[in-house]
Parts: structure tokens; C-alpha cells; sequence
């Protein structure tokens, strides 16, 4: 972790069934585990990113409706559930596995304590709710209470060998979202860059690589419970990720903010991963990390993360960005603002 020392192989080879593997996520966890010397099996329709890993044994079938290739006989020290937003989902994988897995580790997210109405959000905090249990919706609404009962169905299953991940927004190469992407691609292109928010307003975010090897070093170390992976370790505002990643990419741009009412004027409660912190939203970016800190977590500086991004972008196919502002409305706000100019 921390984007510096080569991994070391682990102690024991372990042989780790990943349920998806191929889209955002999953591949980093695939490279950390092989590179630690594990024995990797993947179980996913084959249709996300099929060519990423030819050499590796992958089990076709459907969470919703078909795990007919995970029954049998077969044992794995440990599964990783990446996909799972629905609890079905899980009870349905937990049932077919019953017996042969040793540890059930699965992907949640910081989105189970909607609403964020305190801050230093530990791990301990009341999760979200949802009036019927059995929705299959996965929408805004949803997301956070589905979560926590794929959670609670994990637990239930694996009572005493379950690791349960809560990372914050994820970003890095690879990210389908854009949202982080956006900054430094955008501060590259240099001029007056639309600032959203308060300089003040706290930030959270995760690079995957990080995410993907704590989670590898977690189950090598066999922790077990449940943890937030938020990062970066110190605490980091709104102005401190646009400026630095401004001097990463080596940008000459200029920052102009924009207040966060002006833009829920014009349409925008929240922009790439920022949201004004308050009301429902005062701890989003205020979740405690200090348990997966003492077990290892090391994320790397947020300058690495902005230049690998950036590099990954620039080799993709030309493409817009899936999050922030186009650059035509980005104009038409800035030229809009009392303050701009």
C-alpha cells in the first residue's frame, strides 16, 4: 500500500473465490492477490471486461439467478463479494458456499450511514433502514439500507469469519464514475476551472489500489469485523484536493468558487463527489477511519493518485467525462457568478 514497496508474497497461499473480479474494483484485487501468490477463482457472466484475465480459471454463471457453477464439493479459504447490493444476493451465495468457505469478505460502502448527521462517523454508527427489506430498487434512496442488510446477511452466515469493507467514493485509473477523474483531467486543460463549494468543505476518497490491498492484507492477517476504509490518513478539504492536485498535474489553471447556493440555484446540489457538508450530508466526508488505520491501511498521496488518474485517462479512448461540468456549462455558471472575473 501506499504506492511504494513491492508486495511480498504471503506467509500461506490462500485460495480466494472473487464473486465479479472484472469491472472497477475487482481487477486490483485480482493483481495484489496473485502478486501475494494466491490462488484466484473468479464467478461472473463473463460479459464485464471478459479479456482482462485469460489465465485465470473463471466460473460463468449469474447472482441473480444462477450459481449452479459454485455448488459441489469445492472448498476456498475465502470468498470476496464485490457486486452484492442486494441481500438476496447474498443469502442466495452464502447458502450455495455453506461449509466450504473459511471467510466470507464482502464490499460495503459509507453509504449505509445515510443520513450523515454527525461527523468522525465511527463504525459503530446506527446504519440506514429501508420499509421493505425485500426491494430489489437500487436507487439513491436505497443504495445505503440495501447495503447494510447485505451486510447483516453476511454476518448472519459468518458469524465469526466475516470481514465487512466500508470504503468512502473510490477513485483512481479505471474509475467508471469520473468523479475524481474529472479534477485532474480538468485542471490539466489549464483557464478558469469552476471551484464548487467552500475551500474548508472536507473531503474523503479512496484509491482503489489502496482499497484492493488492505483488503488483501486483511484477509492474509485474517481480521475479521467490520471496517471504514476512508482515506487520506490526514484530513483534507476541498481547496487542498484542488490545489494539489493543480500543482500534481502541474496546471496553471485558475481556481474560482463558486458557493453552493448559487449552484443549487443553477441545478447542482452536488458536484463530482462534493455536496455541501450539512443537514443529511454534515459527515459524509467525516467517517472515521482510525480502525483500519491501526490494522494497516496506508493510502498513498493524493498526488499519485491525481497523475495515475490523469495518465489512465489520457490513453483511454477520447471520450466526455461522465461527472462535473461540460466545459460549455462550466462557462455559461463562471460567466453567470457576481465573483467570476
Amino acid at each position: 500500500m501506499g504506492g511504494c514497496a513491492e508486495p511480498a508474497p504471503a506467509p500461506r497461499p490462500l485460495r480466494i473465490l472473487i464473486l465479479g473480479g472484472t469491472g472497477f474494483v475487482g481487477p486490483n484485487q485480482v493483481r495484489t492477490a496473485l502478486a501475494h501468490g494466491h490462488e484466484i477463482t473468479l464467478f461472473n457472466r463473463g460479459r464485464t471486461n471478459p479479456e482482462l484475465f485469460p489465465d485465470l480459471e473463471t466460473l460463468i454463471g449469474d447472482r441473480n439467478d444462477d450459481l449452479s457453477a459454485l455448488e459441489g464439493d469445492r472448498e476456498w479459504d475465502v470468498v470476496i463479494d464485490n457486486p452484492a447490493n442486494l441481500p438476496r444476493w447474498v443469502r442466495t451465495a452464502t447458502e450455495v458456499l455453506a461449509g466450504r468457505v473459511g471467510k466470507y469478505a464482502y464490499v460495503s460502502s459509507t453509504g449505509v450511514y445515510v443520513p450523515y448527521l454527525t461527523t468522525d462517523i465511527t463504525e459503530d454508527a446506527p446504519t440506514d433502514t429501508i420499509e421493505d427489506p425485500e426491494t430489489e430498487v437500487v436507487d439513491g434512496r436505497t443504495f445505503g439500507a440495501l447495503k447494510a442488510l447485505c451486510e447483516d446477511a453476511t454476518r448472519e452466515a459468518f458469524p465469526e469469519n466475516h470481514l465487512v469493507f466500508r470504503p468512502t467514493y473510490i477513485v483512481g485509473p479505471g474509475d467508471p464514475t469520473d468523479r475524481f477523474t474529472y479534477w485532474p483531467v480538468r485542471l490539466g486543460r489549464g483557464g478558469e476551472t469552476l471551484a464548487p463549494g467552500d475551500p474548508a468543505d472536507p473531503m474523503q476518497h479512496v484509491d482503489v489500489r489502496d482499497l484492493s490491498a488492505f483488503m488483501i492484507d486483511a484477509i492474509e492477517n485474517d481480521l475479521t469485523g467490520t471496517l471504514n476504509v476512508v482515506g487520506p490518513r490526514e484530513p483534507l478539504t476541498m481547496g487542498g484536493l484542488l490545489e494539489r492536485t493543480r500543482a500534481a498535474v502541474e496546471s496553471d489553471a485558475t481556481l474560482v468558487w463558486v458557493d453552493a447556493e448559487f449552484l443549487r440555484e443553477h441545478g447542482h446540489f452536488a458536484v463530482t463527489y462534493w455536496t455541501k457538508p450539512e443537514g443529511d450530508y454534515l459527515g459524509m466526508m467525516q467517517v472515521n477511519g482510525d480502525r483500519s488505520f491501526a490494522a494497516g491501511f496506508d493510502p498513498r498521496p493524493l498526488e499519485e493518485t491525481a497523475r495515475d488518474t490523469l495518465a489512465w485517462f489520457s490513453l483511454e479512448e477520447p471520450r466526455e467525462l461522465r461527472s462535473g461540468f461540460a466545459p460549455e456549462e462550466e462557462a455559461e455558471l463562471l460567466a453567470a457568478f457576481p465573483s467570476a472575473g
